[in-house]
């Protein structure tokens, strides 16, 4: 039986990684869609990490900036119940505490999008203090470049610039 769910839980993922190639290939009313109808499947009590990813990739199929920064809030909502959540769903914790810097990062360019310099900031600062979970890899060297490529644009809106944010474990 734990074999079966582990088998549909990798189905899903995939389905999400086949979304996210319509994504990144241009088409993403057909992403939206696709994601869409996973997330009717899995909802909002379903799993964790799953809800998380889909909610962060829904987010970049948005035309409309405050949809995608609602879809943005429920990738970070889901990511926090995981890293809350009973010690059984913590499994994924370290793949997750990498996953903090993109999330707050998705954040702040929503807010960016929003006129909201001021919450932009504060998740950018979040995002640069979370980046201790990444690694010295693609990945992580690209978040933490777009990182300081809002920073630097921020730097430049009215305002005093980014601001520091205590450490902090995520």
């Amino acid at each position: 039986m734990r074999e079966q769910q582990e088998a549909s839980e990798d189905a899903v993922m995939t389905r999400i990684g086949q979304a996210v190639i319509l994504l990144h290939a241009g088409d993403r009313e057909e992403a939206r869609n696709r994601l869409g109808a996973i997330w009717s499947e899995i909802g909002e009590e379903g799993d964790r990490l799953h809800r998380c990813t889909l909610a962060h990739y829904m987010a970049d199929a948005q035309d409309d900036p405050a949809e995608e920064l609602a879809w943005d809030l429920r990738a970070l909502t889901a990511a926090e119940a995981l890293r809350d959540g009973p010690p059984a769903s913590r499994e994924q914790d370290p793949a997750m505490r990498a996953f903090y810097p993109s999330l707050h990062l998705s954040l702040a360019a929503d807010y960016v999008k929003l006129h909201r310099p001021d919450a932009a900031r504060a998740h950018l600062a979040r995002a640069r203090a979370a980046t201790g979970a990444l690694s010295d890899d693609g990945y992580g060297n690209g978040v933490r470049a777009a990182i300081a490529r809002l920073e630097r644009r921020l730097a430049t809106e009215p305002g005093t610039g980014p601001r520091p944010f205590p450490e902090q474990s995520l």
